[in-house]
């Protein structure tokens, strides 16, 4: 086969590979992923269909081949970017992994050379288990590296290398992005253009800043970046980088460009207009602390997990915290909550006065106690979700089908009987503890208002009997409402998830419904549930008071409003967003305030991308920059080690060793 060409007939060459598995390889910033954006959007939009196989991009970096199957970690991914895929087919698995096993998708994996040192070899294997057409990216020597400690290449590959770029290229290239007129002070005349005497001594090379220079200019990152910093800001000049005192060696050249990036996108301009006519809001942002704030999100990326991710998920921002915090604050929310629930439903009842009359000072008691023990039995639940693992802050891939809603009947889980077990286990727990706290509660009001010691045997008993009696109230009326919640889950609509942000608007739709729905249903089960299991306790622990209007009513209308948005703020993954990204980081400096605002305009500035439900950063060269800038700034965090962004001398030239692909340059 012919492989030579350049990234306009990467489609056209693809479609004569007859195993349909594509190695590109090429150095840090030499254009891989754009190739894969370019190479999925030629495949889709060929007059004829290259393949029956809709190509989807993967980011490989998240990819553990010990832990998860190729198969299966394709199908999380598909899930994760595409919610509505979770719908169920007759066969019973969903339509995500319907797709994948009759090979309907074809991956596009970029960024073999960012998944874990350790981990290549073993990727490479589970590559090598499957014979399904695929489309590889990664740099050559981490590439070299897990061939060799594999023994095999990826079999039945073809492979192509991005070259560097030439002076050439960039002679064709840089003027026509610049202004024609000269920067202030420079010697050029007036119809000169900002690049020609770098672009001279590119040229010639005939010093040792100009050869620097073209070996920093050789990908298209560096050129990218330079680009944005001489030819769109007003007052700067390339020449600088001739200078050698300032820039005596490659990487600090690329240091420069990195360095410089941030602060020139965000540097003041005038407001776009929207279609309508009307101003586009675009805050202007102080450039040092959009630097402090972004490079604390890659700061994060870098110790999530303990692995080097690329994938900024706004689900997995307040991760970057310590678990003893995020506990503290699910704890403090919960109480909060409970706190001002008993107030308001004791206010309203001392407000309507009659039979069920209630003591303000009681009501206000019972809030500053009950509150504290409540969050102490959330914050221990939480605790062991967070400490023993869990998806219970994931994203929800469904939304809830109110009564009366005019949608499609699909299934998206198991039988709902099945489903109601499930759920009616779990949450019978985790109302059990809840119970027993609010148990505690009433037996402290019993001593401080009665003045009974705490020791007596009257008060032990009465205790351990409502701390059952409670416990398997709440804990009943709990598992029976949030099992009948998923009678009322829906897939969500197909552009529901497309971005970011349209993730989390659909997960605060459905947060929201869930509470609508929690809070009657809690209030309803408790109260009327709570006499049913009462008449049944007292043939086994004796005489039992509970009255529908003053216990029922009370701690139903409590129950049903503290459970539903506690349960809503500190155990969904809208509610962490909010407690967490929200609040406390931007409380505590690390992030803005207007967090969503934030990363989408740093989305529509180029420093962030969107690959479907996250964020990354442009490029993983840049990331690592800001991630090793916010460490220097603050030596209290902890350093991270990453891959080389440049590769040793040597590495990327020659044959992979071992490779046996067929190696030529695009």
């Amino acid at each position: 086969m012919e492989l030579g060409g350049d990234l306009r007939t990467v489609a056209e060459f693809y479609r004569r590979i007859r195993s349909g598995r594509l190695v590109v390889l090429g150095r840090a910033g030499s254009g891989k992923s754009i190739l894969t954006i370019r190479f999925v959007l030629d495949l889709l939009a060929a007059p004829a269909p290259v393949t029956h196989r809709v190509p989807v991009i993967f980011s490989l970096g998240s990819w553990d081949p010990t832990a998860i199957t190729l198969r299966d970690w394709l199908i999380d991914r598909l899930l994760r970017d595409h919610p509505h895929l979770i719908q169920r087919v007759p066969s019973g698995s969903t339509l995500a992994a319907a797709l994948v096993d009759a090979d309907l998708i074809l991956p596009v994996l970029d960024g073999f050379d960012e998944i874990a040192e350790g981990l290549r070899s073993d990727a490479l294997a589970a590559l090598n288990d499957t014979s399904m057409p695929l489309v590889l990216t990664s740099r050559r020597g981490e590439f070299a590296e897990a061939v060799e400690a594999a023994g095999s290449p990826l079999v039945w590959a073809a492979s192509v290398e991005l070259v560097d770029l030439t002076p050439g290229d960039l002679t064709d290239y840089l003027p026509r992005t610049s202004r024609p007129v000269s920067a202030p002070g420079s010697t050029r005349g007036r119809n000169g253009n900002v690049w020609d005497l770098v672009l001279e001594a590119l040229r010639t090379q005939d010093t040792r800043a100009s050869r620097n220079l073209a070996a920093v200019l050789s990908t298209p990152l560096m050129v990218i970046l330079a680009r944005t910093l001489y030819s769109e800001a007003p007052v700067t000049d390339p020449e600088e980088l001739l200078d050698t005192t300032r820039f005596p060696t490659e990487h600090s050249l690329e240091e420069h460009l990195l360095a410089g990036f941030v602060p020139t996108v965000y540097r003041r301009r005038a407001a776009a207009r929207t279609a309508a006519g009307h101003p586009r809001r675009r805050p202007d942002r102080d450039a040092e602390l959009v630097r402090h704030w972004l490079g604390y999100l890659a700061h994060h990326l870098a110790r999530l997990d303990e692995v080097d991710q690329q994938d900024l998920a706004w689900w997995r921002i307040g991760d970057s915290l310590r678990r003893s915090t995020r506990v503290i604050t699910a704890a403090l929310t919960c109480a909060l909550c409970t706190t001002l629930a008993v107030w308001f439903v004791g206010g309203v009842i001392h407000l309507l006065g009659g039979r069920i009359a209630i003591g303000l000072g009681k009501v206000v008691l019972e809030g500053a106690l009950m509150g504290p023990i409540a969050g102490v039995a959330f914050g221990s639940v939480y605790w062991l979700l967070t400490r023993f693992g869990t998806t219970a802050f994931e994203p929800t891939h469904v939304r809830l089908r109110l009564p009366g809603a005019r949608t499609a009947r699909t299934r998206i889980g198991r039988s709902p009987m099945r489903t109601f077990a499930a759920r009616f286990g779990t949450l019978l727990l985790g109302g059990f503890v809840v119970g027993v706290g609010c148990a505690c509660t009433l037996t402290l009001e019993r001593v401080l208002f009665n003045g009974i010691p705490l020791t007596s045997g009257s008060v032990i008993e009465g205790t351990l009997i409502n701390m059952l009696a409670f416990g398997l109230i709440f804990g009943s009326a709990a598992g029976v409402v949030f099992g009948f919640m998923a009678v009322l889950e829906a897939p969500l609509d197909i552009a529901s998830a497309a971005t970011p942000i349209g993730l989390l608007s659909s997960n605060r739709a459905t947060v929201g419904r869930q509470v609508l729905v929690l809070v009657p249903a809690l209030t309803l089960a408790i109260a009327l549930g709570g006499g049913l299991l009462v008449d049944l306790l007292r043939h086994v622990l004796g005489p039992l008071n509970w009255s529908l209007l003053t216990d029922g009513v009370f701690f139903g209308a409590v129950t049903g409003l503290a459970g539903a948005f506690s349960y809503a703020f500190a155990f969904t993954a809208w509610g962490q967003w909010v407690i967490l990204s929200r609040f406390w980081l931007p409380l505590t400096g690390r992030l803005p305030w207007d967090t969503v605002a934030f990363l989408d305009d740093a989305y529509r500035r180029g420093v962030l991308r969107q690959t479907g439900a996250v964020y990354q950063f442009r490029h993983s060269r840049l990331q690592h920059h800001l991630g090793d800038s916010f460490r220097k700034r603050h030596t209290g965090y902890a350093p991270a080690t990453f891959a080389a962004s440049t590769p040793m001398p040597g590495a990327e030239s020659g044959s992979a060793p071992g490779s046996g692909s067929d190696q030529r340059t695009v």
